[in-house]
C-alpha cells in the first residue's frame, strides 16, 4: 500500500476551508445587495465545483506524484453534477418570489448565521470525499475496482436526479396539474428520486475516494449528506410542507417508497 500524503492533505483542508468561507461571504454580500437570499441555493452546487477545483490545484502543487487522471475524473464528475444542479435551481427560482424561509430569517436578522455559515460548514464536511480522492496513489487492481463501481453509482444517481427533476418540472409547468400530486415516471417508485439520486452521486464519489484506506474519512461527508437528504432539510422538511397543501399527498405516501426506489404498493 502506497503511503498517503497526510501533511499535504492537511494543508488542503485549510485551503478549502478558506475557499468556502470566501465563497459564502461573497454570496452573502450579493444576497444583501439583491435584497433576497435564495441565490444561496444556486451556490450550493457551484460551491462543490469550487472546492473540487481548489483541491485539484492544491493537490497538483503539493502531491505531484498522485494519480492525476483520478484527480481530473473527480473534478469532471463534480462539475457535471454541480453545474446541472445550479442551472436547474436557477431556472426553477427565476421569476418566483423568494422562499418564505429566507424571508423569515432575513427579518429575524439571523440569515447570515443560519444559512450562509451553516451551509458553508456543511459544504466543507460533505466535500471530504472530493478532497481525499484527489490525493495519493493506489495499486492497479483495487484502483480499477473502486473507479468502476464509483462511477457506476455516480451515474445511477445523476440519472435519477436529473430525470426526476425534469419530470417534475414538466409536471408543474402544466396548468392542468395544479394542486395534483406528481406520481408518474420515477416518482411512482420513490417520493424523492432527486434526493435519492443526490445521495447516490455522493456515495459514488465516496467510493472513488476509497483508493486508499484514508478514503474512509470521506464517508463522513457521504453520511452527512445522506442523513440530511433523508431526515434533515431534504425529504422530511419538503413532505411536511406539501402535506399541508395537497390532500392527496397522504395517499401517495401510503403507496410510494419514501426514499429507495421500490415498486408502488397497491
Amino acid at each position: 500500500m502506497n503511503p498517503f500524503p497526510w501533511a499535504a492533505w492537511a494543508v488542503n483542508l485549510g485551503v478549502t476551508a478558506v475557499a468556502v468561507a470566501v465563497l459564502m461571504a461573497l454570496a452573502y454580500a450579493i444576497g444583501v445587495r439583491r435584497g433576497r437570499h435564495d441565490g444561496v441555493d444556486v451556490v450550493w452546487g457551484l460551491g462543490f465545483v469550487w472546492v473540487a477545483l481548489v483541491t485539484a490545484a492544491t493537490a497538483t502543487a503539493l502531491d505531484p506524484t498522485g494519480d492525476g487522471w483520478r484527480r481530473a475524473l473527480v473534478v469532471v464528475l463534480v462539475a457535471v453534477w454541480g453545474g446541472r444542479l445550479a442551472r436547474h435551481i436557477a431556472r426553477r427560482n427565476h421569476g418566483k418570489p423568494e422562499d418564505r424561509r429566507y424571508v423569515d430569517l432575513r427579518e429575524r436578522g439571523s440569515i447570515g448565521r443560519r444559512v450562509y455559515l451553516t451551509q458553508g460548514a456543511v459544504m466543507w464536511v460533505v466535500s471530504l470525499p472530493v478532497q481525499v480522492a484527489q490525493y495519493g496513489t493506489a495499486t492497479t487492481g483495487w484502483l480499477v475496482a473502486v473507479t468502476v463501481v464509483g462511477v457506476l453509482v455516480w451515474a445511477v444517481g445523476f440519472t435519477f436526479e436529473s430525470v426526476g427533476d425534469a419530470q417534475l418540472a414538466r409536471f408543474t409547468a402544466d396548468p392542468a396539474n395544479r394542486g395534483e400530486v406528481m406520481d408518474r415516471g420515477l416518482w411512482r417508485f420513490t417520493r424523492h428520486p432527486n434526493y435519492f439520486g443526490d445521495a447516490c452521486v455522493w456515495w459514488g464519489l465516496g467510493i472513488l475516494a476509497l483508493h486508499h484506506p484514508a478514503g474512509l474519512i470521506g464517508l463522513v461527508g457521504v453520511a452527512v449528506i445522506t442523513a440530511n437528504l433523508m431526515k434533515g432539510t431534504g425529504a422530511a422538511l419538503l413532505e411536511r410542507d406539501i402535506a399541508d397543501r395537497r390532500p392527496g399527498y397522504a395517499d401517495y405516501v401510503r403507496r410510494t417508497s419514501g426514499f429507495l426506489p421500490l415498486p408502488p404498493r397497491s
